[in-house]
């Protein structure tokens, strides 16, 4: 299982990139970040990408919504002809609550959307020349992008049954946030390597993303977690994670512990079928220092 971190955006962006300079020294995998209302994710990988060598990159990840599947294909390749191929792409459909009341878009058949999207995303990102029409979505190019660069392995934000099922036909995996190791084994890891398997494609990436925090107060940090991460315990897709995972809300899903009981529970997601991991510290500035070298150790293990 490859481990990664999630870095904080809400920096001045040349922090930005020394945070993610200090995770390549530290030997962590993979740095990634999410798309919200901050910098554009793939812009800052682009940057990113020429600045720190040694360490890959993703996107946890990018709303399909607000962007045309050929200008998302165009923007990842060029993040892999920036870095040189070390982008893995995580898009998802957001949240209805974003879509409407932000972008002032139809949410209506998500799962509809998403499989229009990926009918022209892939292909693009593969370098073929796109003929596609759908109910909502349609692409006509004259050729293949002009872009020479890697095709990045594409993750869809599934957690559903349906959405899990387009990601193993469609995608190269799936990316999940506040989801328990009980759900990734029983409900996440299960539907999606069936529905790769009976599309005839290869066993999908699965990324898991959870909220890490190495320290001697685990109730304190518990009750961070509660503060920080509760918009997550109200989100309809999120909840019925927590739902399935008996968990109250995202503390009880965030790994906290002393440095051995945090790599444990690490290590538990590698056992149940994850390919990666995306840790999110939170915390003190110790605690987030401490919780980053946990997460180092295991790199290898």
């Amino acid at each position: 299982m490859r481990i990664g971190v999630m870095f904080d955006i809400d920096r001045p962006f040349e922090e930005v990139v020394g945070q993610v300079a200090s995770l390549a020294s530290a030997g962590i995998q993979t740095a990634w970040t999410s798309q919200i209302f901050g910098y554009d994710a793939l812009t800052t990988l682009a940057v990113i990408g020429r600045e720190c060598p040694g360490i890959d990159l993703g996107t946890a990840v990018v709303p399909t919504y607000p962007r045309h599947p050929l200008m998302l294909a165009a923007q990842a390749l060029t993040v892999q002809a920036a870095s040189g191929g070390r982008l893995t792409l995580g898009i998802g459909l957001s949240h209805q609550v974003v879509i409407e009341n932000v972008f002032g878009l139809s949410f209506d058949q998500p799962a509809r959307h998403m499989r229009e999207y990926l009918s022209i995303l892939v292909p693009a990102i593969e370098g073929e020349q796109v003929a596609f029409a759908g109910e909502t979505m349609r692409a006509s190019t004259f050729g293949p992008l002009g872009i020479s660069a890697p095709a990045p392995p594409v993750l869809v934000a599934a957690l559903g049954t349906v959405m899990l099922g387009i990601a193993g036909r469609m995608a190269a995996g799936t990316i999940t946030w506040m989801t328990g190791p009980a759900t990734v084994e029983h409900h996440i890891v299960p539907t999606i390597v069936a529905a790769a398997e009976g599309a005839g494609r290869p066993r999908p990436a699965v990324c898991v993303g959870l909220p890490v925090c190495v320290t001697t107060d685990a109730a304190a940090a518990r009750a961070k977690a509660a503060e920080v991460f509760s918009i997550y315990g109200t989100l309809p897709s999120y909840r019925a994670m927590l739902d399935r995972e008996g968990a109250q809300g995202p503390a009880d899903v965030a790994l906290v512990g002393t440095e051995a009981e945090v790599a444990d529970q690490v290590r538990r997601i590698a056992a149940v079928g994850a390919t990666d991991f995306c840790g999110a510290p939170f915390g003190t500035s110790e605690e987030i220092k401490a919780s980053i070298g946990v997460l180092a150790g295991l790199v290898g293990s």
